[in-house]
């Protein structure tokens, strides 16, 4: 194989693997902040304090936390169900993300409690 064949290769791989990268330099932000979102969630199930309080309020205790990871989540989209002394949260938001002209509809579920 000649030194240009090889050159074009390489420059092949490494635009692939650019393109790559700039993919995902898109898509994880959106899931880092659902896992941090559900990670408040699962807090907010397992602390027996939240319990006690109106589930309007986790509703839009959820929709606060939602909006300072910058997650697009309204407190419509969050609902609260308490189930005897089990807590449940549950919440559906879509992320779109647009990548080179084409969009991606990221579709998450926090949710966490209910046991």
């Amino acid at each position: 194989m000649n030194s240009v064949a090889r050159w074009a290769r390489l420059a092949a791989g490494v635009a692939v693997l650019g393109v790559l990268a700039a993919i995902g330099v898109v898509l994880v932000p959106p899931y880092v902040a659902n896992w941090n979102l559900q990670r408040y969630v699962n807090a907010l199930t397992e602390d027996p304090a939240t319990i006690n309080q109106p589930l309007a309020g986790i509703q839009a205790q959820v929709a606060s936390k939602a909006a300072s990871l910058g997650v697009p989540l309204r407190a419509e989209d969050v609902r609260v169900t308490l189930s005897g002394h089990a807590l449940q949260i549950d919440a559906l938001y879509v992320v779109h993300v647009d990548i080179a002209g084409y969009t991606v509809d990221l579709h998450f579920r926090p949710a966490a409690g209910g046991s």
